[in-house]
């Protein structure tokens, strides 16, 4: 049995996350404590009370989400002695979610991890004025089918594939105008369903350049460690390990095709058999089961789930 940990990305937040971990561990209390003063804010209380508006935000969410993943890590390896580096071949995480896997593994500091998803957050949204942008996923069909729909749909302005998530569903990002041409386009390529996503901006594609500017600009002062456990990249679906390459696929990533689909593929051919979703939701959980039907899939967001897993994680 070879293990892979996985960490979400933007939708899986949700009022209430991560608190069931404060009041059962302190350990994972101190994390949230610890995201609120590297932040100066009391994201926490907006976690756990909302509204939800306001966690939703895109400066609120990413920060959120990586602190539950990291609320969970704490969880396992100081109530319970997991050893990441011992028992885990791969992490991974789905766009936001590398940082979370980066934290994990022990290349950023929590509190740099969470500046740099705050800023993040605040930079995608800034790239793009509102309602200049959108992104829309195609329901049933790949990659191949998804790239043809995107360039018939560009006619001169932006239209690219953001995410490939899994075989049957691939999330397009550019100009609202473009997108607008995608449900009816698709259907001479046979997309089943093309649905517009509730997002505040079009993430992973061009439009987000001024973001990826920001972020080199935040990563050439941070300090990144070379991981304890290989990271698989979102822009590669090949692990990396060199803090100064790891920097420059971050900054890749906010521009770049989140390649989720070939990130499990890589995983399993080369000997994972179980996949742990770390945090909020069960979104990965899901996906890998329909990117690779042979894997075991478990997420962990909850202390019932830490409970149930950590004698198999442990053994």
């Amino acid at each position: 049995m070879a293990i892979a940990f996985l960490f979400p990305g933007q939708g899986s937040q949700d009022v209430g996350m991560g608190r069931d971990l404060a009041q059962t561990y302190p350990v994972a209390r101190e994390v949230f404590e610890e995201v609120d003063a590297a932040l100066s804010q009391n994201l926490s209380q907006i976690m756990w009370e909302g509204p939800k508006e306001t966690l939703t935000l895109t400066e609120n969410a990413q920060p959120a989400l990586m602190a539950v993943s990291m609320a969970v890590m704490r969880v396992l390896e100081r109530e319970y002695g997991f050893s990441l580096k011992d028992k885990v071949k791969f992490v991974a995480g789905h766009s936001l979610g590398e940082y979370s896997a980066l934290a994990a593994a022990q290349a950023f500091t929590l509190a740099d991890a969470a500046r740099l998803l705050k800023l993040r957050g605040q930079a995608m949204q800034a790239a793009v004025p509102v309602g200049k942008g959108a992104m829309t996923a195609l329901l049933g069909v790949g990659m191949d089918v998804a790239q043809k729909v995107a360039e018939a749909a560009a006619q001169g302005e932006v239209c690219q594939v953001a995410n490939d998530n899994e075989p049957t569903q691939v999330v397009l990002s550019g100009e609202k105008s473009a997108l607008d041409r995608v449900p009816d386009v698709g259907k001479e390529f046979g997309v089943r369903r093309a649905v517009p996503l509730p997002v505040s901006a079009p993430f992973h594609c061009s439009l987000m350049q001024p973001a990826a500017d920001a972020m080199a600009e935040a990563l050439a002062n941070v300090t990144v460690s070379t991981p304890v456990v290989p990271v698989i990249a979102n822009v590669l679906a090949a692990p990396i390990s060199d803090p100064e390459e790891i920097k420059k696929r971050l900054v890749e990533q906010v521009t770049g095709t989140v390649r989720w689909r070939e990130c499990v593929t890589y995983m399993t051919a080369n000997g994972v058999t179980d996949v742990y979703e770390i945090g909020a939701g069960k979104v990965l959980a899901g996906l890998a089961k329909r990117i690779e039907k042979s894997l075991n899939a478990t997420s962990i967001g909850a202390p019932a789930d830490v409970e149930a897993a950590i004698s198999q994680l442990n053994s």
